[in-house]
């Protein structure tokens, strides 16, 4: 397979999973608001953290503005300047994957061209603006509607290793800062039981851990709990350890570990190492900040090590602002 095609498949995962991450952790947090434990400013401002876009905004709009939940929404979810923002993902995805139209199937080139034309027409956002709940509950579900398309309608080939692949780093790095920056503001605020357990759950269901968490520990909230079930269940697919284990496998899918024919990849021991690093750790003897930072540092260091050895033009797949026909809108 060539190294274009690999690189869109790779990208198309990654937009669509961060477009999932985005909208969840959006839908949560306006709720969060709602139930007034914290200052609006200090939840949003968190929601703003996860993304990476906290200093863009503060430079935009100054400090006063993260009280405001409308403006930090809008700036995540329509602002085209904004390389994370949620119209940005579905975009880029769109387009990695038409460039790639020839290896996506046509169920799944339906349901994300779907999804990108809904948010580009005016629809998706009369939808934000009069019900914003359910406007994030729709892009959740869609794009979940293209994993499944891609999972169940495509050959399961390298194309399809390198979208998996694609997903599940992105998903490592997501549910990483989630956790660390909900973690880290939980640790600033004096004690306070039924706080700190809405606070917790939260935190679930911005992971979509909500569920599986209750079924698993029998609703039995704690920090520490929480912490572990996120990171080291090997049940849940949206832990960190299953999303590296299930990236290594995808990635000996597409390079077998000790063939002789090529030479061995970098990034492949890097993986099965932070792997093995991670399912060692015991949470309650580590300093959960410098851990995550460390998963998370990792991972974008195995992602441009995939780049390097793999696809040679890492900034091909990613277009700019201007090139979206509704940039000016």
């Amino acid at each position: 397979m060539i190294s274009r095609v690999a690189d869109h498949c790779f990208w198309m995962g990654r937009y669509l999973e961060r477009a999932e991450s985005t909208s969840r952790v959006l839908r949560v947090t306006s709720s969060l608001v709602l139930d007034a434990i914290l200052p609006p400013a200090q939840v949003w401002t968190s929601a703003l953290a996860v993304c990476g876009e906290d200093e863009p905004f503060l430079a935009l709009h100054g400090s006063a503005a993260t009280a405001d939940g409308l403006r930090v929404t809008e700036f995540l979810t329509w602002d085209t300047t904004v390389p994370s923002s949620l119209v940005n993902s579905v975009y880029a995805a769109r387009e990695n994957a038409r460039s790639i139209r020839e290896v996506v199937s046509l169920e799944a080139w339906e349901a994300i061209n779907e999804l990108h034309l809904w948010l580009s027409d005016g629809g998706g956002r009369r939808e934000w603006e009069a019900r914003p709940d359910a406007f994030y509950r729709q892009v959740r579900t869609g794009t979940q509607l293209i994993l499944g398309a891609v999972e169940h309608t495509m050959l399961h080939d390298n194309a399809f290793d390198f979208i998996v692949l694609g997903v599940l780093l992105e998903r490592v790095g997501q549910t990483a800062r989630i956790l660390d920056v909900h973690h880290h503001a939980l640790m600033q605020l004096p004690p306070d039981l039924v706080r700190e357990e809405t606070l917790w759950l939260s935190l679930l269901r911005a992971c979509a851990g909500f569920e599986p968490f209750m079924k698993r520990k029998a609703g039995r909230v704690s920090p520490g709990e929480v912490a572990t079930f996120l990171m080291l269940e090997p049940r849940f697919p949206r832990s960190l350890v299953f999303c590296l284990r299930e990236a290594d496998q995808r990635l000996a899918s597409i390079r077998t570990p000790g063939d002789q024919s090529f030479p061995p990849l970098r990034c492949q021991a890097r993986l099965a190492a932070l792997e093995r690093f991670l399912a060692s750790r015991k949470v309650e003897d580590e300093d959960l900040h410098a851990l995550l930072t460390h998963v998370v540092e990792e991972t974008a260091a195995i992602c441009g090590e995939l780049h390097q050895e793999l696809f040679e033009a890492p900034q091909r797949a990613r277009p700019a602002p201007a090139e979206r026909p509704w940039a000016e809108a």
